[in-house]
């Protein structure tokens, strides 16, 4: 079944990623116009709008820091006069740091992650749920993790920001959702990428014998549920954390 946003505008953020890129083509290839952010990488951004509108989509390329608001208002705004309103967003920019235990971890790393996790969010909802409340259609979904759910050692602080995520992400699936407005999580697993392919480091028996699929999930299963929650088909869909992670992660009742 072709998944169809033909006429809408998706904003990605963290568009220049792994796991970025493949949600902008995906969305791209089902119809949809793109906004693509990124922090750094120029570059990346300008190949990804090339190649997206090599196939016909209109896009525009807007950098920034996601953490800061007046970064989601100034995108909201450029986006604006390039391709109209944005009918999805897809919060999937977040900021790398290492991982160790609690007692060494920087407090730094916990203000970073909840600032990428849940201000980013917060900043990107006040600038574009307008619109959608008022046209009484849209789609909010960010990029949760499996790890949100697993508690593991050394994850205290991306576990941290992505909790707070998903409490704010079912708030505000219940603020709008009289409006039409859907507010979803995609929560994957540990992923192969393009980096995994290219080095061939996509194998990992220890996790593997973890999830009951018995194999890591691909980038672009994750931008398959992405895509699926974009479109009209998830209509009656809010406030889920929907993990694609092949049965690592199974929320209980």
């Amino acid at each position: 079944m072709k998944l169809d946003l033909t006429g809408k505008t998706a904003l990605v953020t963290g568009a220049t990623g792994q796991l970025g890129r493949v949600i902008a083509r995906t969305l791209a290839d089902c119809g949809a116009d793109l906004a693509l952010h990124y922090i750094n990488n120029d570059t990346k951004a300008r190949e990804l709008q090339a190649e997206i509108e090599a196939i016909g989509r209109k896009t525009v390329i807007v950098q920034g820091d996601i953490t800061k608001q007046d970064t989601a208002f100034r995108m909201r705004d450029e986006i604006q006069s390039s391709l109209g309103d944005v009918d999805i967003v897809v919060a999937n920019a977040v900021i790398q740091y290492a991982w160790t235990t609690v007692l060494e971890q920087s407090p730094d790393d916990y203000i970073s992650q909840f600032e990428s996790c849940v201000m980013q969010s917060v900043y990107l909802a006040k600038a574009f749920i307008p619109y959608m409340k008022e046209a009484r259609a849209g789609r909010f979904i960010g990029i949760n993790t499996e790890c949100s759910m697993q508690n593991f050692a050394t994850q205290s602080a991306y576990t941290a920001g992505k909790r707070g995520m998903d409490g704010l992400y079912r708030v505000l699936a219940k603020e709008v959702g009289e409006y039409q407005v859907t507010v979803n999580q995609v929560a994957p697993g540990w992923t192969i990428s393009e980096r995994d392919r290219n080095s061939e480091s996509g194998h990992d028996e220890g996790y593997i014998q973890t999830v009951p699929l018995k194999r890591r999930g691909e980038d672009q299963e994750i931008a398959n549920a992405v895509a699926f929650l974009a479109s009209d088909l998830s209509s009656f869909i809010t406030g889920a954390y929907i993990p694609v992670s092949g049965g690592n992660v199974m929320p209980a009742i």
